[in-house]
C-alpha cells in the first residue's frame, strides 16, 4: 500500500522547503525504504547549498527548546520532535552542563556561521558536549558535510515517525500488514541511532539493517570548489600472510580486491561492497586514479588504508577525499 504525504509533512522532518516540496513531488512512497532512497537523492544531489542552510537553521541549539522567533519557520511536529529527540541529553545534563554547552554552542556558531547538528537520539550531554568539542577545530568546508550527514540522519530518523504516524492512521484497513511493516521500518532507521536492548537485537539481526554500503567515499576537488567527478575508485582488505600491513610491507598480494566504482557528478563513488549488516573486520584500503583526474597534479594516485576493529562492525565509514593538484586530506565522516 502506498501512502501520499503532504510538504508540510516533509517539512516536520526536514527544515527546508525545497527538499519538503521535491519529496511531495516524488509521493506516495510504497514504503519506508523508498522514500529513503528519495531523501538521500534529494537531500545530497538536487537541493542547493542554501537548502541545507535552511534545514540546519530550523534546529535549535543542543540543549535549548526552539525560540519564539523560529516558530514560523519550525512546524509544532517538528518542535516536538526535536524535544523528543534531545530528551536523553537534558535527562542527563546537570545545570553546568547546559552552561557550557550554550557557550560552545555560541562559539560554534560564530565559527561556522550555523548551529551544531549533531542526531542526538539516545545521545547524552556530556556525549554531545564531546563531540562539538571534537568538531570545533574542522576546517568549514569538512564541518559543513558532517552536518549535512547529520541532518540526513535526523530526516531519516522522523521520515520512520512520520510512516509510523500514517499508519496508525490507516490500520483499519490493513492492521497486520501495515503494523508489522512499519514496525520494521522503523527498527531499520532507528536501529544505528539509539542502543536497542538484546533482544531487539536479535530479532533485527535477522533483516538488513543497513540503506547503503558499509565503506562509502566522495571525493572534492578543493581547487575549484567543485565535486570531482569520473574519478575510478578501488576498495581492497588486507589479507597478507603478516595480520596487518606493516611500514614497508612487500606482500603485494595481500591486498583483495573487494570493488570499484566512478565518482558520479556529484562526487560520489558507486556501491563498493555489499549492503551487509555487520563489516568485517580488518584493513582496508580506497585508492583514488588521481592521476588519470589531473595529469598535470603531483598525485598519480592516492590510497587510504585504514582499520574496521571488530567491536565496530555496525558502524558506517565514509572516507571522502579532499583534493588538489599538489595536496589531499581525509577524515572518517559518517
Amino acid at each position: 500500500m502506498e501512502l501520499g504525504f503532504e510538504e508540510k509533512d516533509f517539512l516536520a522532518c526536514c527544515g527546508s522547503t525545497k527538499f519538503a516540496k521535491e519529496m511531495a513531488l516524488a509521493s506516495p512512497f510504497a514504503s519506508l525504504e523508498e522514500a529513503v532512497r528519495a531523501a538521500r537523492d534529494i537531500w545530497f544531489n538536487k537541493v542547493d547549498v542554501n537548502a541545507w542552510l535552511q534545514a540546519f537553521s530550523a534546529h535549535p541549539p543542543i540543549g535549548d527548546s526552539p525560540p519564539a522567533s523560529h516558530h514560523h519557520r519550525t512546524s509544532p511536529t517538528s518542535a516536538q520532535w526535536s524535544k523528543g529527540e534531545q530528551s536523553t541529553a537534558i535527562a542527563t545534563a546537570t545545570g553546568s552542563t547546559l552552561q557550557e554547552l550554550s557557550e560552545w554552542n555560541a562559539q560554534y556558531r560564530e565559527k561556522f556561521g550555523f548551529v551544531f547538528l549533531i542526531c542526538a537520539s539516545g545521545r547524552t550531554s556530556d556525549e554531545i558536549l564531546a563531540e562539538l568539542k571534537n568538531r570545533y577545530p574542522n576546517r568549514p568546508i569538512i564541518e559543513f558535510e558532517i552536518a549535512a550527514q547529520e541532518q540526513m540522519k535526523i530526516t531519516e530518523l522522523r521520515l520512520a515517525k512520520l510512516f509510523s504516524s500514517r499508519a496508525k492512521d490507516t490500520i483499519d484497513q490493513h492492521p497486520a500488514v501495515v503494523a508489522k511493516k512499519v514496525e520494521d521500518r522503523v527498527s531499520i532507521i532507528g536501529g544505528h541511532l539509539t542502543v536497542t536492548s538484546e533482544a531487539t537485537a536479535v530479532k533485527t539481526s535477522q533483516i538488513p539493517t543497513r540503506t547503503r554500503p558499509p565503506i562509502t567515499t566522495h571525493v572534492l576537488d578543493v581547487s575549484r570548489g567543485c565535486p570531482a567527478a569520473g574519478i575510478e575508485v578501488r576498495l581492497e582488505t588486507w589479507k597478507g600472510t603478516q595480520p596487518r600491513p606493516s611500514f614497508g610491507e612487500t606482500d603485494i598480494g595481500g591486498w583483495i580486491f573487494q570493488g570499484s566504482s566512478t565518482t558520479d557528478n556529484d562526487g560520489r563513488s558507486g556501491q563498493l561492497t555489499s549492503i551487509v549488516n555487520v563489516v568485517d573486520p580488518g584493513i582496508y584500503r580506497i585508492s583514488f586514479n588521481t592521476g588519470k583526474y589531473n595529469p598535470a597534479g603531483f598525485f598519480p594516485y592516492v590510497s587510504i588504508v585504514f582499520e574496521i576493529r571488530e567491536s565496530q562492525g555496525k558502524e558506517h565509514f565514509h572516507v571522502p577525499l579532499l583534493l588538489s593538484p599538489f595536496s589531499f586530506s581525509t577524515y572518517r565522516g559518517s
